[in-house]
């Protein structure tokens, strides 16, 4: 399997996966992972903006 360069795209699709899981196992929610979500998805928007 050859992963893709993109270090964004990696970035985005870690980002989907887990809010998906999220909506789908509400169990899985605790307090900082908002944050964690929101620094996740600035950081993909960011390496996508500089196609890296």
């Amino acid at each position: 399997m050859n992963l893709t360069k993109n270090v964004g795209m990696v970035l985005l699709s870690i980002w989907l996966i887990v809010s998906g899981v999220m909506a789908l196992v509400p169990a899985m929610y605790f307090n900082g992972l908002g944050t964690i979500m929101a620094i996740l998805a600035v950081l993909a928007g960011v390496f996508i903006l500089l196609q890296r």
